[in-house]
């Protein structure tokens, strides 16, 4: 999983502050229109073989198990278990950080 590249996250303190955000709200009573951006034709995105692999096992969207735990967490009952949580970031941060092979 990619976080994204530290020259993409970028920020200036106000930005980061929401100073930038709160005068910006100040300034501007009603927003310009939006205008949908052309698509660049260069544009191109490639998917990682992860992405693929997820894409073609066909795994579908268990609604079900959806809505029991949405239940669950409204009813109080549902039940964050830290330690499995733990362990796989943990597995997630080695499987990261080990060297692929090429």
């Amino acid at each position: 999983m990619k976080i994204g590249h530290p020259a993409d996250t970028s920020v200036t303190l106000a930005q980061a502050t929401g100073q930038a955000a709160a005068d910006t709200a100040k300034t501007q009573a009603t927003p310009p229109a939006a205008t949908p951006a052309k698509p660049d034709a260069s544009a191109k995105v490639e998917l990682s073989s992860t992405a693929a692999t997820l894409l073609s096992t066909g795994a579908e969207f268990d609604a079900e198990k959806v809505a029991r735990i949405s239940k669950a967490i409204d009813d109080g009952s549902f039940k964050v278990n830290p330690e499995a949580i733990a362990d796989k970031l943990i597995a997630n941060a080695q499987e990261l950080l080990s060297p692929k092979p090429r």
